[in-house]
């Protein structure tokens, strides 16, 4: 009998759970063709457009820096798959963005986490998938009234997550006063629900922190609707003693 030549091979397993990107361990061969993710002329993208969830502003932060704003509240996570968001980012970073450094302004005020949030895998997905050019040319995110759970979840996790310095990037503005001190009124456009948000969150600042001191306003209401109470329990003890 002749016998029989057999190659060596190696077998890497990957755990799905740990997130780990496999790319970097596939052969040539094995690994999936590179797509122009930018490179999509005949997508249709005006129902994206018209929702203007994201969209560049005319003006520039005070460091001169144009911006690009995104507004959480406009953007129907369930109805838009991770690819497509990816390919409408593209689109507008390649055909609208202008030469030198430019900013992010976020608003996050009233976002949902079921009808508005992508998920952070996903946006970091596209981070990471952008041009070191693009990366690089990203000086600031001012991420406006971030709530409680954003916070724990960027200080935690924002590290290991977020690379390429974006980490650092992010400058949280708690209200739309302190914004101005980066950017000039006027230079970006604020939704009235952005504003109104504000308003509220000026008279009620514990808010910030996911605590609200008086839901029902009782502190508002009239001291009689409580002595109304111990004249029915003094009514009420007279007639158990007769």
């Amino acid at each position: 009998m002749g016998s029989s030549t057999s190659e060596d091979f190696s077998v890497l397993v990957l755990a799905s759970d740990l997130g780990v990107d496999a790319r970097p361990f596939l052969s040539q061969s094995d690994a999936a063709p590179e797509e122009n993710w930018h490179d999509c002329p005949d997508e249709d993208f005006s129902d994206l457009e018209a929702l203007q969830f994201f969209r560049l502003e005319t003006g520039s932060d005070k460091s001169g820096n144009r911006i690009f704003r995104i507004v959480g509240k406009y953007f129907p996570a369930p109805v838009i798959c991770g690819e497509r968001l990816k390919r409408y980012v593209f689109h507008k970073i390649y055909s609208e963005m202008p030469e030198g450094p430019f900013c992010i302004v976020y608003f996050h005020s009233t976002v949902q986490k079921e009808d508005n949030n992508p998920g952070l895998t996903i946006l970091r997905w596209i981070y990471e998938d952008l041009p070191s050019d693009s990366k690089d040319r990203l000086q600031a995110v001012y991420f406006i009234h971030p709530g409680l759970r954003s916070r724990l979840v960027i200080a935690t996790l924002g590290r290991f997550l977020l690379s390429g310095g974006l980490y650092w990037k992010i400058k949280y503005v708690s209200r739309l006063q302190y914004l101005w001190e980066d950017i000039k009124k006027g230079d970006v456009e604020i939704p009235e629900f952005v504003q109104n948000h504000d308003d509220i969150l000026e008279h009620r600042p514990l808010t910030d922190y996911g605590i609200e001191p008086d839901p029902f306003h009782l502190t508002e209401m009239p001291s009689t609707a409580y002595s109304l109470g111990r004249y029915e329990e003094r009514w009420a003890s007279k007639e158990f003693m007769s």
